[in-house]
């Protein structure tokens, strides 16, 4: 007998009938033999509705409040869940966050986990119901109901097969697993059968949607075998683990892509001692995470550099760097946006020369220029404007051997819950 734990997202429960698959999914496990855990996210669009109604009654509301209405969609769900389990026979108990014994850092809409005390989940066990956990969700040391931010669901599903040593962690979407990149634009992506933590780690920092980060992480860190399903099909998945089994000829595993880029350039600064740590010290600081830095030769004692953050972050961004002008004196400050990053990610890259060259080589054959670039042990990332994105990734896939034979894909906006 194993003990498993099961996320399930929104679109995974999003309606009457996917709730009942989503039962019996969980009936079969338990007649198996097997005590399961599940997690399971706001059905459908239940969290974008709750925060359309609070944005009528207040445009800026306390993020407390914010964090006290949002968790109630889960709670939706699996309360209406374990009544789904009981209708056909088998026994189930339904547990928001803090009911698990899941602990946060005292933050609203974005705490981390810091603690999962497990007692009452393996009280559940021993009684013999299946149990049924509110992701997305925790409580604080002082009794705070707190959220855990986008992706949030994923987290909790990891952190709590860590906490009770489960033997697999499944997460359920509306893809059949992990492809090599996305197959709304790749019809012939192929699913891998499995992926490292580390590459799937890249892929999800680097706008891949299947897994959060954070999710990833935590299952490097507790080493909390993955496996990626879907839940509308009965097909085999995608495995997330340490060490996997490199194909031969294939350097390169998978394509991403984010839109959400913004290019900033600080132009004629003083090339003196300390002039980055303070710049990058005051965005840090305002929370602004920075993505690629390049900085320019020096000409007349002056510099020149660019960075990547978030598009959301761009104008508190330019904000924060004019606001240093007195510490940083600079000649002008400016921004660029309708970017992409397009990224390749493969453990092989490491041992095999060429493989940046050929993706510079692919891009400018496309008549692309590219604006920065930045790599590690087994990632290269270029951006590119952000118009001509499908036609790199299907250039790239190609150029790198990912083509499989065309195949057809039914699937929805992927679960980011």
């Amino acid at each position: 007998m194993s003990l498993i734990v099961m996320k399930f997202g929104g679109s995974s429960v999003g309606s009457t009938e996917r709730m009942q698959r989503v039962a019996r999914r969980i009936a079969d496990y338990k007649e198996a033999g097997h005590r399961v855990a599940v997690v399971v996210s706001a059905m459908g669009d239940t969290t974008d509705d709750l925060i359309d109604q609070s944005k009528l009654l207040n445009s800026n509301p306390p993020a407390r409040e914010m964090d006290m209405l949002l968790t109630t969609g889960e709670q939706i769900s699996v309360a209406l869940l374990s009544m789904a389990i009981h209708q056909i026979g088998h026994t189930a108990i339904s547990l928001t966050g803090w009911q698990a014994g899941i602990r946060t850092e005292a933050v609203h809409g974005k705490a981390r986990i810091t603690d999962i005390d497990p007692n009452r989940i393996f009280r559940a066990f021993e009684e013999g119901h299946a149990v049924i956990v509110a992701g997305f969700q925790g409580m604080s040391v002082d009794g705070e109901i707190t959220t855990l931010g986008r992706g949030g669901s994923d987290t909790t599903a990891v952190a709590l097969a860590a906490a009770v040593n489960a033997d697999v962690c499944e997460i359920y979407t509306d893809v059949d697993g992990v492809y090599s990149t996305d197959p709304r634009i790749v019809k012939c992506a192929r699913k891998l059968n499995e992926i490292s933590y580390d590459e799937m780690l890249e892929l999800a920092n680097l706008g891949a949607a299947v897994l959060h980060p954070r999710a990833v992480e935590y299952a490097k860190q507790y080493n909390v075998r993955l496996v990626v399903r879907s839940s509308f099909t009965q097909n085999e998945g995608t495995s997330v683990k340490e060490e996997t089994v490199m194909e031969q000829g294939v350097t390169v595993r998978g394509i991403a892509y984010d839109k959400n880029v913004a290019r900033i350039s600080i132009l004629g600064v003083e090339d003196i001692p300390g002039v980055l740590a303070k710049v990058f010290g005051a965005l840090a600081s305002n929370e602004i995470n920075v993505d690629i830095i390049v900085q320019s030769g020096v000409q007349d004692g002056k510099a020149d550099f660019s960075f990547t953050v978030s598009l959301g972050d761009k104008d508190k961004a330019i904000a924060v760097v004019e606001s240093i002008r007195g510490e940083v004196p600079f000649r002008e400050v400016n921004s660029e946006e309708d970017l992409v990053k397009v990224s390749i990610v493969g453990a092989g890259m490491v041992s095999n020369p060429g493989v940046a060259a050929k993706m510079f080589d692919v891009i400018s054959n496309l008549g692309i220029s590219i604006k920065l670039v930045s790599t590690s042990e087994i990632r290269v990332s270029c951006v590119i404007a952000a118009e001509p994105v499908q036609d790199v990734v299907r250039a790239l896939h190609t150029a790198y051997g990912l083509d499989t034979a065309e195949q057809a894909f039914v699937g929805g906006p992927q679960d980011r819950r």
